[in-house]
């Protein structure tokens, strides 16, 4: 297995290869550093023009396959690292194509140098992947780096309450298994939405319904392996950022959120919450299928 970082040749984000570096340092899996390039419709006898773009395209991917060398340099030495240029005319497609050639684990996405500096902007690119990658899709927030040597401390998982989630957990017990991690489980909700206003007791229907959030989540937590410690939380807010910074982050830590129902089994899909939900959160976020 490895593990597929999206490299945007030619433009000062990093986010991507960080947290590629990351995950690779705490699962042991080498990172495959991948460029689109474009690629030219084919023809059966092709004219001068299109040889002119053949060789811009190839020196464009020599020199970002060189650029992605020289970061990897800078960002996780200690990683086991291939860069390589695909030439695509999707850039989702060509990762896509390249993630299945190469029998990875996940696609690693950075959030560019546009938006709120920490939290994660959803691209044209990575939208298409979240609602249609075969195998999971990690995003970083804008301008995320990770400390020489560091190593996943913690994996959250974002509980819905419904079958679905249960899954989700224990795809989420595996992460951070296998990267020696704490693992906790965290349900978000918004206040006003998803709690109906109360005319006469509004706190009293709000505390009402965070205890029933965390009865759902002790269930759930009941059915993981018992040698391990789990811990829990339940974040409520006016919004969606507000539930998002009601509980604790620290430390080098990634939110594990599933797909929604509503989509293609095998397939990343996401449903509104959950699109939400990332790009309020502080950490990198992984979505599974």
């Amino acid at each position: 297995m490895t593990i597929i970082a999206a490299f945007p040749y030619g433009k000062k984000d990093r986010s991507a290869l960080h947290l590629a570096g990351l995950l690779a340092r705490s699962s042991g899996e080498p990172v495959r550093i991948v460029s689109i390039v474009p690629e030219q419709a084919k023809s059966m006898i092709p004219n001068g023009s299109e040889l002119q773009f053949a060789a811009w395209s190839k020196e464009r991917g020599r020199r970002a396959i060189a650029e992605a060398e020289h970061a990897a340099a800078e960002i996780c030495p200690d990683v086991s690292t291939t860069a390589v240029a695909v030439a695509h005319r999707s850039r989702a497609k060509g990762l896509i194509a390249e993630a299945e050639r190469s029998a990875a684990s996940m696609i690693v996405l950075g959030s560019g140098t546009e938006g709120t500096r920490g939290r994660i902007r959803v691209s044209a690119t990575s939208d298409r992947l979240l609602h249609s990658a075969p195998l999971p899709v990690a995003l970083a927030p804008r301008g995320f780096t990770a400390e020489a040597g560091a190593q996943i401390e913690r994996v959250t998982c974002s509980f819905r309450g419904d079958r679905g989630s249960e899954a989700v957990l224990a795809k989420t017990a595996e992460i951070s298994q296998s990267v020696d991690a704490r693992l906790r489980v965290a349900t978000f909700g918004v206040a006003g939405r998803t709690v109906q206003p109360a005319s006469l007791d509004a706190e009293s229907r709000r505390r009402e319904y965070v205890d029933h959030l965390r009865k759902r989540q002790s269930a759930a937590v009941d059915g993981v392996d018992e040698e391990r410690r789990v811990e829990e939380a339940v974040g409520i807010g006016k919004d969606w950022k507000g539930a998002l910074g009601a509980v604790d982050w620290h430390g080098a830590e990634i939110l594990v959120i599933g797909s929604s129902s509503e989509g293609r089994r095998s397939r990343v899909f996401l449903g509104s919450n959950a699109a939400r939900i990332i790009r309020h959160s502080p950490v990198p976020v992984l979505v599974v299928p």
